[in-house]
């Protein structure tokens, strides 16, 4: 008996974070459907720089909404069910995003947001939980399968708009979603998830609101979503504003941003083996910020190839090391405080996007519009550069 109940923790990890990886492969095409398909909503809804923009402020300002809850429905009703609901919401959203006017388009753009911000700081969460001795490796492998996702989704989108069967692939990523959904929902109840501390006649752990690594991670979580979708939710409409390429090759730019991060999340296990996870980070910036100043300066497909994919490298390990940092900083308070910081995420996924549209649009081009995620990923960079060496704030 005790022999089974030792082995039964190991099995419900592994396939709990199988679960948590199937589920990022979805979840990775819906969180970067804006980028390639932008050029194209802009031209069916008639949309400036500035009104496109405010689509992604429309994806992750329900998405900060959702997020604010998603630490409760964990807390009441598990990770599982989070992630499940979730993926529902996504194949509704997508099921019928193209169906009708801009404003049901828009409506379906803020439900799959909504979907976003329920499950994936739960998968991310259960993740780092159910593998305390390697966070950062099994982080950096989640989102691996989540960058799997992301790169796939412009050569599928610019393969299904030249063929005009956009609906249909929505439909068919929606059917994924609904599939895995309910693979998940009906593990066996010999798979137990971590318990989330908040039994009952027990005292929820509390946070010292000064604890400064709560302020440094929270404007973390806010310029590195931001940058990254300022960067990697803009390249496509950016490459096709040059004018030296056509929109068919334009949509597909994006796949290096994507395919950059996804190598870079591959290498990453390995490279923090020998390099404190700080550095790995603080070098993956200083790559990022070389990239999007390529990126302002380029004015072909070989400029914006190499400029993109330098900043997806860059970029690539630098969520899971902050989600690693947030689960060992805050320790059993962890999901209680990464609804705050999950939550900043999407305020900053959904401001500094639309701030590259308000730039792009005062200044009568993209190049202006992306400064912004530059200078999102130089302030990151300088707040990764503080002393982390703390033990967590929590009370005992």
């Amino acid at each position: 008996m005790l022999s089974s109940e030792t082995a039964q923790p190991a099995t419900s990890a592994k396939i709990l974070t199988i679960a948590a990886h199937a589920s990022f492969v979805p979840i990775g095409v819906v969180t970067v459907l804006l980028s390639p398909m932008l050029p194209t909503l802009s031209a069916r809804w008639s949309l400036n720089y500035s009104q496109a923009g405010a689509l992604f402020t429309a994806q992750y300002l329900a998405s900060t909404v959702a997020v604010a809850l998603s630490g409760f429905i964990v807390a009441r009703k598990g990770y599982r069910f989070a992630i499940s609901t979730g993926l529902i919401a996504i194949a509704v959203s997508l099921t019928l995003l193209l169906a009708g006017s801009r404003v049901l388009g828009i409506i379906c753009i803020a439900g799959y947001g909504a979907g976003l911000g329920i499950a994936v700081p739960a998968a991310n969460l259960l993740v780092a939980e159910v593998n305390p001795g390697r966070r950062s490796a099994a982080l950096s492998l989640l989102n691996f399968s989540w960058s799997t996702g992301a790169v796939a989704c412009p050569f599928i989108v610019a393969a299904a708009a030249k063929s005009h069967h956009v609906p249909l692939l929505l439909r068919i990523v929606a059917a994924f979603s609904i599939l895995v959904m309910i693979w998940i929902a009906t593990l066996p109840a010999t798979i137990t998830e971590p318990t989330v501390r908040e039994s009952r006649g027990s005292k929820s752990p509390s946070i010292n609101w000064r604890y400064g690594s709560l302020i440094a991670l929270g404007a973390l979580f806010f310029l590195y979503v931001g940058t990254e979708n300022g960067c990697g939710g803009w390249v496509a409409s950016y490459a096709n504003s040059l004018g030296t390429m056509s929109t068919a090759t334009a949509v597909m730019t994006p796949s290096f941003f994507y395919f950059a991060m996804l190598a870079g999340r591959w290498l990453a296990p390995l490279l923090l083996r020998r390099i404190d996870e700080l550095h790995v980070a603080q070098g993956g910036l200083v790559l990022a910020c070389l990239g999007m100043a390529g990126l302002v300066a380029s004015h072909k497909l070989a400029g914006v190839a190499v400029s993109a994919s330098a900043a997806g490298l860059g970029l690539s390990s630098v969520y899971p090391i902050m989600v690693s940092l947030l689960s060992r900083e805050f320790g059993s308070a962890a999901t209680k405080v990464g609804s705050i910081t999950f939550t900043m995420a999407n305020l900053g996924g959904g401001c500094l996007p639309w701030l590259v549209g308000v730039f792009s649009t005062r200044f009568g081009t993209l190049k202006a519009g992306l400064a912004v995620p530059l200078i999102g990923a130089a302030v990151a960079l300088l707040l990764f550069l503080r002393n982390w060496n703390s033990s967590p704030s929590t009370a005992t």
